[in-house]
């Protein structure tokens, strides 16, 4: 059988025509049918996200097929963890994955966003417009909302020395978060860690040296932020000592063990004298590299690989720390670190290569054996860990992907400055912009923007309704206020403060951010509006 779904045929004038396959077990939607159930499947995964977005916004709970639980009101993550069939619900999937991928946060919204669009194609469509005059015209209105953006947006200072400003947006990620309740510690972590491994000249950020370390048990405020690499090991021999004073690390990927011959013989030990002879040797052999890795000046080894008890033992003897088993990022991190370079045979090691820390100490938790491995004050102080706790590894991995977001939040303000106000408030100002703007169409397509114009709202209206406030009467009273007041920093209240203004608030978000959740949403409508034929497989349906 070919690839071919068919078969190539010729009818009597000669004219070519493929004779399908399988014909009668396909199901084939086409026309407006196909785009119909394209807006419902993609309408039911936006109305299942919508009640995760903002400060009081719910939780889910995903299943998966093997019985791990996981909590979370992440939008990239429910989506990857939902277990979808329909083709559209897919292309979902990835849109909030590609937002996740690019920015880091925004990703229910985004979401929400689409949906909400198809939902008024939808309309657009029964009234008789053609999909793909419609596609055109959201894109359209899509540039003018973007255009309003860059009007609204202010500029936003990064300052290393004044980090208020920073650590107020890290927040407002952090508020829909199950973090909330020590809300400003985790903010100031978030932007501490950015802030320390930023590049303000170049504008850039290497997420590489920020490491996210986390362990089970205390509570969340014990969680801290260390200069330094954490490793989750232990020093090899319990007796050695539990804290280490302005260290010299040589770092290794050889093992410390004697070398195997390399021969096909097999090497016999008959007597009592063999067995001591050959003891010796290794003993000989383990000495020569310890004495080699002290000779270079390094107070502390840390191994690639293990070594047995009596290496360990000499080890203890000879006075020189050491840990094994310390994985190969882990090795890397410490390299840069430390500024040492990670040596795979012991002749090579020079006390050039050595690395240097000023404290390296033993952490122990409450009563469990559990130990961690803290090395700080580094040459290099760049790399950063943050170092996670809380009740149960459900909470805690949740934190971990609320503190991922707020990092990503903050590092695209290093990228990129400029900010709009959040709650709502951008949306409804490119609202209202978009709306002025269908007025000044004569074309067919000022029913797409119009259409445009009320998907944007139901960011908003939304937000109002997960903080139980009456969505469509909060929603008029802020466009009003916008238009009368000329304050594009009008949001709603999800707090139940009273006041509206997000500027008082500080509930802002990056341009960078909004501008593509509102592209990455128009492109992926415009693509399910131009599909209008489905193919597949009965039994797959």
């Amino acid at each position: 059988m070919s690839a071919f779904p068919g078969t190539f045929a010729f009818d009597e004038y000669g004219r070519p025509f493929i004779i399908l396959r399988d014909q009668e077990q396909q199901k084939r939607i086409t026309g407006t049918d196909a785009i119909k159930t394209h807006i419902m499947a993609a309408r039911q995964i936006a109305s299942t996200l919508k009640t995760s977005l903002g400060p009081k916004g719910l939780d889910k709970i995903m299943v998966s097929s093997d019985g791990d639980v996981t909590v979370t009101n992440d939008g990239a993550t429910i989506m990857k963890l939902m277990e979808v069939d329909h083709e559209i619900a897919k292309l979902m999937v990835q849109l909030s994955q590609s937002q996740d991928d690019e920015i880091g946060d925004g990703t229910t919204g985004v979401v929400v966003l689409a949906g909400a669009l198809l939902e008024q194609a939808e309309g657009l469509i029964d009234r008789g417009i053609h999909p793909i005059r419609i596609a055109d015209g959201f894109e359209l209105a899509a540039q003018c909302a973007i255009k309003q953006l860059d009007a609204i947006a202010q500029p936003f200072p990064v300052d290393p020395k004044n980090k208020e400003p920073l650590i107020q947006i890290a927040m407002t990620t952090l508020g829909s978060k199950i973090v909330n309740k020590c809300h400003r510690q985790m903010a100031e972590m978030a932007v501490d860690a950015v802030l320390n491994v930023a590049d303000i000249e170049k504008k850039d950020v290497n997420f590489e040296l920020i490491k996210i370390e986390t362990k089970v048990g205390g509570r969340m405020e014990d969680s801290m932020l260390v200069k330094g690499v954490i490793v989750d090991k232990t020093l090899s021999h319990s007796q050695m000592p539990k804290e280490l004073k302005n260290v010299k690390l040589a770092i290794l990927t050889c093992p410390f063990e004697p070398p195997k011959p390399k021969t096909k013989h097999k090497l016999d030990v008959t007597s009592a004298e063999d067995y001591r002879a050959l003891r010796e040797y290794e003993q000989e052999k383990f000495k020569l590299m310890v004495k080699q890795v002290k000779d270079a000046g390094a107070t502390l080894a840390i191994c690639q690989w293990g070594f047995d008890d009596e290496a360990n033992h000499l080890l203890l003897q000879q006075e020189l720390p050491a840990v094994r088993w310390v994985g190969g990022p882990e090795i890397e991190l410490i390299a840069i670190a430390t500024g040492g370079r990670i040596v795979p045979r012991f002749e090579e090691l020079t006390p050039e290569k050595l690395g240097s820390a000023g404290l390296v100490r033993e952490m122990a938790f409450g009563t469990s054996k559990d130990k961690m491995l803290v090395i700080e004050e580094c040459k290099n102080s760049k790399a950063v860990t943050i170092f996670l706790r809380g009740g149960n590894a459900m909470i805690i991995a949740e934190a971990k992907r609320s503190i991922h977001d707020a990092i990503c939040v903050v590092r695209s303000l290093v990228k990129d400055s400029r900010i709009v106000y959040g709650g709502g408030a951008a949306e409804i100002s490119c609202s209202l912009a978009v709306a002025k703007e269908a007025d000044q169409l004569s074309t067919l397509e000022q029913y797409a923007f119009r259409a445009f114009s009320v998907a944007l709202e139901s960011i908003p209206l939304a937000l109002a309704e997960n903080s139980g406030l009456h969505p469509v009467e909060t929603l008029s009273e802020l466009k009003a206020r916008q238009v009368a007041e000329k304050m594009p920093s009008l949001g709603v209240d999800c707090m139940l403060t009273g006041d509206s203004d997000m500027k008082n608030h500080n509930v802002v978000e990056s341009l960078h951010s909004k501008k593509q959740q509102i592209l990455l949403s128009t492109q992926l409508v415009k693509m399910i509006l131009k599909i209008d034929d489905v193919r597949s497989n009965s039994s797959g349906m």
